[in-house]
């Protein structure tokens, strides 16, 4: 079965193919652009014939769908499915779509954990996609709700789903948010990581350790549309 790229030629070309079941933290500093990287990869995956899964504690289902389809992407057409963890948090009674589902709260890891199941039923065993990619935006948020042994159970199914289905899992974590404690359990989970960070005049770098025999180099990047643009830091 073949493997899975970022969409990131230049970072691609670096790794090489990414082995189906592997599971990647993304970690980094607010306002660095997590949610727009995550969304491009999702997207790039898309373009390949995948079919995608996020579990949203950031943004309400509409507002994902609304960042595909000003990208030419259409969710209720697509093989696009969302796991809206906020709309209910804010009293609002939104209905279910075919693309988006919803759950009471960041903290209903039981309903989150069947909503993400349902996707991967619906992806593929039903249309027999080979290949998705899971997306949970953030692990912070449900940190919050949540406490860490609880989180790292949820965790541990889904990671160890990722891995028997040969899909490829995207956690996404806040920097600075928690102890050291906290991000080292938490890596146990993950076969690498994508690090981000600051510079002090506002540009932010990347590099992935982990799934390489070293670390890549850091990459500074930008964000056109859908686009991830990297340059080498020299």
């Amino acid at each position: 079965m073949a493997g899975y790229s970022l969409g990131i030629t230049e970072l691609d070309e670096v790794i090489g193919e990414i082995r189906g079941g592997t599971n990647l933290m993304l970690i980094g500093p607010p306002m660095s652009g997590k949610d727009e990287i995550i969304n491009s990869i999702l997207y790039k995956g898309l373009l390949e014939n995948n079919s995608g899964i996020i579990v949203s504690t950031v943004d309400p289902g509409e507002r994902i769908v609304q960042w595909f389809q000003e990208h030419g992407i259409d969710p209720s057409d697509s093989p696009v499915g969302i796991v809206d963890c906020v709309t209910r948090t804010l009293g609002l009674g939104s209905a279910d779509t075919s693309s988006i589902r919803r759950v009471a709260s960041p903290v209903d890891l039981t309903g989150i954990g069947v909503k993400i199941s349902q996707f991967f039923e619906e992806f593929m065993v039903k249309r027999k996609l080979e290949q998705t990619r899971l997306c949970i935006n953030s692990l912070s948020t449900i940190l919050m709700y949540s406490n860490l042994q609880t989180v790292f159970r949820f965790l541990h199914v889904f990671t160890g789903r990722v891995k028997a289905a040969n899909a490829f899992g995207l956690y996404v974590v806040e920097d600075e948010m928690h102890d050291s404690r906290t991000i080292a359990t938490l890596k146990q989970l993950f076969d690498g990581v994508i690090e981000i960070r600051s510079s002090e005049d506002g540009q932010h770098s990347l590099r992935i350790v982990g799934i390489t025999s070293k670390p890549t180099p850091w990459y500074e990047y930008d964000i056109d549309g859908a686009d991830i643009l990297i340059r080498k830091i020299e």
